[in-house]
């Protein structure tokens, strides 16, 4: 995969938002606009809103269904600056991190990929490193950028989503939610490989 790094300094990063609590529309609302205000970060592009099953929660919460996109950001700050800012962000916006794990949550932003950079820092494991299996994340990147590929993967996203089972379900809920400015032409990854 070519360096999605286009000027030495500028990265493309994909994000994950996701939200099962409260008005879940409206937190994803939130966010980006939290994304857009960052003067260090500019917005690319927005994928379509889908409502999903949740992964991975305790059984107490599995009919809370989530609400996720993905947006595609371009920064000049270090992949370490960037996951404190993205922190700060969800903190601003009322997301509490507790010691147990997937509870129901207001607002979930998670670093799907910063440029071609892998890293294995338990602190920003990166590309994420359930990505590739998750319908959640793959669908609405494939609405994007489906022949992207995540670092170090030789599979496009198209072929990952095709690969993946039916469920959980992940269904079309509202449109994309980025203005005009923000829809210009794929970079990430395009038709590179590995």
């Amino acid at each position: 995969m070519r360096n999605v790094c286009h000027r030495p300094q500028v990265c493309e990063s994909v994000l994950s938002l996701g939200s099962n609590e409260g008005d879940r529309l409206a937190w994803l609302v939130r966010a980006r606009a939290a994304l857009t205000a960052e003067t260090a970060l500019t917005m690319q592009a927005c994928s379509p809103v889908y409502e999903t099953d949740p992964v991975g929660v305790p059984d107490a919460f599995t009919q809370q269904r989530y609400l996720n996109q993905i947006v595609i950001v371009e920064t000049d700050l270090s992949p370490q600056v960037f996951s404190q800012l993205i922190h700060t962000i969800e903190h601003r916006l009322g997301r509490t991190r507790g010691t147990e794990r997937n509870l129901p949550r207001t607002l979930d932003i998670d670093i799907i990929t910063f440029g071609d950079v892998r890293s294995t820092d338990p602190n920003l494991t990166l590309p994420h490193p359930r990505a590739g299996t998750r319908r959640f994340v793959l669908q609405p990147l494939a609405d994007l950028r489906p022949e992207a590929r995540l670092p170090g993967d030789t599979r496009t996203v198209r072929e990952r989503l095709h690969d993946l089972p039916d469920t959980p379900r992940v269904t079309l809920f509202a449109p994309p939610g980025c203005d005009a400015a923000a829809s210009r032409a794929p970079r990430f990854g395009e038709g590179e490989s590995s």
